[in-house]
């Protein structure tokens, strides 16, 4: 029997023999289509090959695609774990033609592979094509030898596929294996075809029209193919079973959660542990390529994931987070397909675990208010929408994670109340909205840039240069002069614009007539704001101008930003491969680097970092910057910001050399990282490192704080100012400072005793309530005494000396502490079981006005409002005695 793994290999060979490139899947955040929240099929990194925009060194290539649906409108999330084929992740294999060949080398190659290289009886498959597509029906026919019969015309849009309303299109072919007569259901097309005895296994994209906004269409020049095949439906269907959680690899999964949860794989948790199975997949592969948790975007949605999965753990009876431990089990099963569970697998487990953690202290509670809504509606209602947001709002159940509770319950949701609700929440934020300052529309700026054209940046060579100014803007709306506060679009500049954690530029743009100083720049639709102030003079549009950045402020950001790059380097030798950037601030003081990880650094961690900084800096090597292609840059092993988009080109900036270590990047250099900021030109002009700490950013990000250049160094002459001072207070050298502090610490923890001891002497030697004789009642002997002048931590040793002196008994001692009271009592262990000490002092403390107190019963404490009837706590606690 063949494992996915098998499968897939084949699969991958096959095309790769046929004279395919194998292109290695795309990440689930797709690079080249912004529409879509996750890569959901094949084609997604083909996109723009098969319109024609990109061209790449091959026309043909073959895919095992990582995909994603769980958001957006493919959402599959609601039916996981229920069904046999849905997922929130899958795999799609898939070979593609961008131009070269089409359908009959696409329908022989498809043939060829489930009846040879996979052995499925031809008996068992029929194909579907569009109803007017005759040639694919003819090729069919030819290829195949199936019957008319076996080759169904399907008239609807299930056959024929559209990118959009407008643009590619193209009718499909569709291969289906028939389970036989014992399983329901029809043959596509037919009025029982959503049964499960006729499963679709291959989808066969013709592209070969254009489709225009009237209704019409022409053939494309290029025709290319797209086709795609679910490697766990193939899977189930080559391992001999009709549920794709029944393939080896799915199944390894539920048995780790079985192990994990130590309940039965097909017991009556079988469905929780299909759900968890699924989304340890899902969530994996996220957190692999970059998505963290978060409450908005990509991240909300992992986040949904991965609580529905601890729900079901829950449900399982777990009490301590599941999903971490069930990663190993998921490496081993596809590691060596997709190496980034392997690169990853320390972060995704500590992600994990943290976001379990989290979840699971709230969802007992979110639970108990479900089942007690519940419980006050009539049976079999559904919960009403307001109280679905009430989950959502306080305890962060999704509503899709409360539907998914109240299926196994037989109950719905209002889910028009829950949008209600919803959209009443939305109201009061925007109502409350002071909004963002921004007085221009982005709008505005996509029509300057189609008119205009993007901003050429030549900042990464000079900081001054000329250009023409192409568009003046004055609060949302075009000008053609101004004076006062403007922003300026010119067709090129060497003002950075702010992107990449790297602040913008200021400085000055100078015309014929006028001077703006520029306090920022911004970035949109590849147009460069200017945001500045007109000081002298007028500006006009299409005026002639010299830009000048201004360098002191930009030597001091480079130097951040290239200290951001060693700092990323020595946090992941210091912490492990799993650290990741995760958002960064090069500004012209300070740098902030935040990053993953999951608990706070030691402060030997912390001087491990910085002193691993100072020393690529002291080394002074070049900063060098190469462009190359994204893949080639990766090859080298370049760490990229995730969430950037990266086109053919990309720059790479490395820094330091690891001279016959053999253990950087590339062999030798120690940072390498696809950057389009500005950097210095040598590591030393950085000129120092200091660190100021790190502290938690948000679950699983920590933030590194740090200065450099001239920063760094007037925080060190102040350090050593305060250090200085600190030594002529203590009169001492500064290199004996510490010892100094640490005798006086000592020397102020002995007296602080010595006046402590004193002190109880003295009350000890004060007038007592009852004296400080030692009576007897009913037998027991018991001394009370009342004190002041002490505080509460005195009291115990107080009693510990009258235990002493009476012996075998009990006692009290009342304190005034400066305005409030405060009670101790004592019992010794051989009386312990005739009066307990904490009996006493609850006697005790209400009589002063208070109440409680606790400790042990040879020991306890307790206070008081009024120490005036310091008298009365003891005269109660008589009668407590007289009354046993």
């Amino acid at each position: 029997m063949p494992s996915l793994n098998d499968i897939r290999s084949t699969f991958l060979a096959f095309f790769e023999k046929n004279g395919h490139r194998v292109v290695e899947s795309s990440p689930l955040v797709p690079r080249n289509d912004p529409t879509l929240m996750f890569t959901n099929s094949g084609m997604v990194q083909f996109k723009n090959c098969f319109t024609g925009v990109e061209k790449r060194d091959y026309v043909r290539a073959t895919t095992a695609q990582k995909c994603v649906r769980a958001g957006g409108k493919h959402n599959d999330l609601d039916n996981v774990g229920y069904t046999a084929r849905h997922h929130t992740f899958f795999e799609m294999l898939g070979n593609f033609s961008f131009g070269d060949y089409f359908k009959e080398k696409a329908i022989t190659y498809a043939w060829e592979l489930l009846t040879k290289d996979f052995d499925i009886p031809k008996s068992k498959l029929l194909v579907t094509v569009y109803h007017t597509d005759d040639e694919a029906a003819a090729i069919w026919k030819k290829v195949s030898g199936l019957t008319d019969e076996r080759i169904i015309r399907i008239p609807t849009k299930d056959n024929f596929w559209q990118m959009g309303p407008t643009g590619p299109c193209g009718p499909c072919t569709e291969i289906f294996f028939d389970h036989g007569d014992h399983i329901w259901g029809g043959p596509p097309g037919s009025k029982d075809e959503d049964g499960d005895r006729f499963i679709e296994i291959w989808n066969n994209v013709f592209m070969q029209n254009e489709q225009f906004e009237d209704g019409s269409m022409v053939e494309l020049e290029m025709q290319s193919i797209d086709t795609g095949m679910g490697l766990e439906r193939i899977g189930a269907l080559l391992q001999g079973k009709h549920d794709n959680y029944d393939t080896d690899l799915m199944r390894s999964l539920i048995e780790a959660s079985a192990h994990a949860t130590s309940a039965d794989p097909d017991g009556a948790g079988k469905v929780h542990h299909r759900v968890i199975a699924d989304h340890l997949r899902s969530t994996s592969f996220l957190i692999a390529d970059g998505v963290m948790p978060s409450n908005d975007g990509r991240g909300y949605v992992l986040r949904r994931i991965l609580r529905r999965a601890a729900r079901h753990a829950h449900m399982l009876g777990a009490k301590d987070p599941v999903m971490h431990k069930l990663v190993p089990a998921l490496v081993r099963q596809m590691g060596a397909a997709y190496p980034e569970l392997v690169r990853a697998q320390a972060l995704i487990e500590e992600t994990l675990k943290l976001e379990e953690t989290r979840f699971k202290v709230t969802l007992e509670r979110g639970l108990k208010l479900l089942d007690d809504e519940l419980a006050a509606l009539p049976e079999g209602a559904e919960l009403p929408g307001p109280a679905a947001f009430k989950l959502y709002d306080t305890y962060g159940f999704p509503l899709d994670l409360t539907q998914d509770a109240l299926r196994e319950k037989g109950r719905t949701v209002d889910t028009a109340g829950f949008d209600a609700a919803m959209e009443e929440q939305k109201a009061k934020a925007r109502a409350s909205w002071s909004g963002s300052g921004e007085a221009t529309d982005a709008k505005l700026w996509f029509e300057i840039a189609e008119r205009a054209g993007v901003t050429e940046f030549l900042g990464y060579d000079t900081e001054t240069a000329e250009g023409q100014i192409q568009a003046l803007v004055i609060e949302g709306a075009e000008v053609t002069e101004a004076t006062g506060a403007v922003q300026i679009v010119v067709n090129q500049t060497p003002f950075y614009a702010e992107s990449g954690g790297q602040v913008g530029d200021h400085g000055i743009i100078r015309t014929d007539s006028a001077e703006i100083r520029i306090t920022d720049t911004k970035k949109v639709a590849g147009v460069f704001i200017h945001i500045g102030e007109v000081v002298e003079g007028k500006v006009t549009r299409g005026q002639p101008a010299k830009l000048e950045v201004d360098h002191a402020r930009r030597s001091a950001i480079r130097a951040n930003h290239s200290a951001t790059h060693l700092l990323h380097e020595a946090l992941r030798r210091a912490l492990g491969d799993h650290v990741a950037q995760k958002g960064s601030l090069n500004a012209e003081d300070r740098l902030r680097f935040d990053f993953s990880h999951g608990k706070a650094m030691t402060a030997e961690e912390l001087m491990t970092v910085e002193a691993e900084v100072n020393a690529f800096i002291r080394q002074n090597t070049p900063v060098e910057t190469r462009i190359m292609t994204p893949d080639d840059a990766r090859g080298l092993g370049a760490q990229a910001l995730f969430g950037e988009k990266y086109g053919d080109e990309v720059r790479v900036v490395s820094m330091g050399e690891l001279l016959g270590s053999g253990k950087g990047h590339d062999g030798r250099t120690y940072s390498l990282e696809l950057c389009g900021g500005t950097h210095v030109k040598r590591t030393g002009d950085i000129g120092a490192f200091v660190a100021l700490g790190e502290s938690a950013s948000s679950a699983g990000v920590r933030r590194f704080e740090a200065l450099t250049g001239q920063a760094a160094l007037d925080w060190l002459k102040a350090q050593n100012a305060r250090l200085a001072e600190v030594a002529g207070l203590l009169k001492t050298s500064p290199a004996e400072v510490a010892d100094r502090v640490k005798a006086l610490a000592e020397e102020r923890k002995a007296l602080a005793n010595e006046v402590a001891q004193l002190r109880r002497e003295l009350a000890m030697g004060g007038g007592a309530a009852g004296g400080q004789e030692v009576i007897e009642i009913k037998g027991l002997r018991f001394i009370a005494q009342v004190v002041s002048g002490v505080s509460g931590k005195d009291l115990p040793a107080l009693v510990d000396g009258l235990k002493d002196k009476v012996g075998s008994g009990a006692v009290l001692v009342v304190a005034d502490t400066g305005g409030k009271a405060a009670c101790a009592a004592g019992v010794t262990a051989d009386k312990t079981g005739t009066v307990s000490a904490v009996e006493i002092v609850k006697i005790a403390a209400a009589a002063l006005g208070g109440k409680g107190g606790g400790g042990r019963p040879d020991m306890a404490q307790a206070g008081g409002a009024d120490p005036a009837k310091a008298d009365d706590a003891v005269a109660a606690v008589k009668a407590m005695l007289e009354a046993l």
